[in-house]
């Protein structure tokens, strides 16, 4: 049975898996940032726990097959050796589990940070939306409200 379970998830299954797992996460801190469900399930540890075990899975599946892990720290050494990083799936699989991760935990701050100040939750859902497609963007865009609702320009919060 675990052999079964091992060769189902391929590294295209597990992308396909990550990709639509985390969209109820999304969904529901748009639509209900709010709710038990929300605290429980989105901006608590949760969905980094199942994130977690995706990512050491990967590791686990590199490291039966070899994969060079000391090569990873060539991606300091220029650009040309981030593009040939970004040449084995298993590399970009780690690195898309690490940005959906990020991007999550990003959007989970924010509703959490939004409810101190009362912010709007339709005008979160902007914010929220820009964050789960480019994280940093919607970080600042965030930011940006946040400033009119709070009322003053604070960096250390």
């Amino acid at each position: 049975m675990i052999e079964q379970i091992y060769t189902y998830f391929t590294i295209e299954t597990l992308y396909m898996w990550i990709n639509l797992g985390v969209l109820p996460f999304w969904f529901i801190l748009i639509a209900f940032p709010q709710s038990h469900l929300s605290r429980i399930f989105v901006t608590s540890i949760f969905p980094f726990f199942i994130l977690s075990g995706v990512y050491i899975f990967i590791l686990y599946k590199s490291y039966l097959i070899g994969y060079d892990f000391d090569g990873n720290f060539s991606l300091y050494l220029g650009l040309s050796e981030l593009s040939r990083l970004f040449e084995d799936h298993l590399y970009i699989m780690i690195f898309w589990t690490h940005f959906i991760a990020i991007n999550l935990f990003i959007g989970g701050w924010i509703v959490k940070d939004s409810q101190k100040f009362s912010i709007n939750k339709v005008l979160m859902a902007v914010p929220l939306i820009v964050t789960y497609l480019i994280g940093p963007i919607g970080l600042i865009l965030y930011w940006i409200i946040r400033i009119f609702y709070a009322k003053r320009v604070s960096l250390y919060e």
